[in-house]
């Protein structure tokens, strides 16, 4: 007789930590090609659960400067829970050539790490994209702030580089201290994008809109803002009222739209040619700019 599993109940036997696990941080693997590859576990929100993540960094003892990629998101859970391990090669081995340790960190309810997916943002219409954003914030920030405990990573000057709903998360993380996060580069950030799997349709954009305001006001740390011609997810008109939005809140934004990539400009960040296209850019984010002044 067959059992049928009902596909809530699938996404959450994928999903679910193992049972008694100890949760150990730090390298879980030998290094490797390319660029030192190592698995890593880094704390979580969820302290019974280790986020999974790899490391890549240029030869020698450092300290290095220390790059975080946030990887994109998706609602359904069951294309989460099959997310490969990010890598995203390209961007890593432009930052390893600049002198860059590189974490890919990946976050609770996706692929190998599972557990809750603790940025939900809930229903079209009613989408909380300020929670959801602050949620991917505090993973972006606990799996950071341990990397730079490591002797090899430097204390100052981090950069992070968000895609997409890890865009968005980095976006709220415009506020952290200038000095400890020198820049932040997001490649099409938001939530939403895609809505019912339809190109060029957003769930509750005024909602994302008074995000995007609300985190200007609270920003420190100037944004590198990147969209290609060709983004379905979160076209340049709409990535400009985005920017537009921060902007108004008080942030600083160094807006690019760069040219069309492949079929699909959202997943730029993942290839050589998005890469290439946006070096000039990173260049510039990446060159310790002055922070803004802390508001009194």
């Amino acid at each position: 007789m067959r059992i049928l599993i009902a596909p809530a109940l699938l996404s959450l036997l994928l999903t679910a930590p193992p049972l008694c696990a100890q949760v150990t941080f730090g390298s879980s693997g030998e290094e490797g090609e390319p660029f030192r590859r190592q698995e890593w576990r880094v704390p979580s929100p969820d302290t019974g659960m280790a986020a999974h993540a790899l490391l890549f960094r240029p030869r020698g003892a450092g300290p290095f400067r220390l790059a975080v990629i946030a990887h994109a998101s998706t609602q359904n859970g069951l294309r989460r829970a099959q997310m490969p391990q990010p890598e995203y090669r390209a961007l890593t081995a432009d930052l390893v050539a600049r002198g860059f340790a590189v974490l890919v960190p990946e976050r609770l309810g996706h692929g190998a790490t599972g557990g809750r997916y603790v940025e939900d943002q809930g229903g079209c219409d009613e989408a909380d994209y300020a929670r959801s954003a602050r949620a991917t914030a505090d993973e972006i920030s606990l799996a950071m702030d341990y990397l730079r405990k490591q002797d090899f990573i430097r204390k100052d000057a981090a950069t992070v580089i968000g895609h997409s709903a890890g865009g968005w998360g980095a976006l709220a993380l415009a506020n952290a201290d200038p000095k400890a996060v020198s820049a932040i580069i997001t490649f099409a950030p938001g939530r939403g994008g895609h809505a019912n799997d339809e190109p060029n349709r957003i769930c509750a954009p005024h909602t994302l809109l008074a995000a995007a305001v609300e985190f200007g006001k609270a920003a420190r740390i100037p944004v590198t803002w990147l969209v290609a011609t060709n983004d379905s997810y979160f076209a340049p008109a709409f990535s400009q009222r985005l920017v537009e939005a921060f902007r108004g809140g008080g942030g600083k934004v160094d807006f690019r739209i760069l040219p069309a990539v492949g079929s699909e400009g959202h997943w730029m960040i993942e290839t050589e040619a998005g890469v290439k296209a946006a070096s000039s850019d990173l260049a510039r984010a990446l060159s310790l700019p002055k922070p803004i002044a802390t508001r009194p």
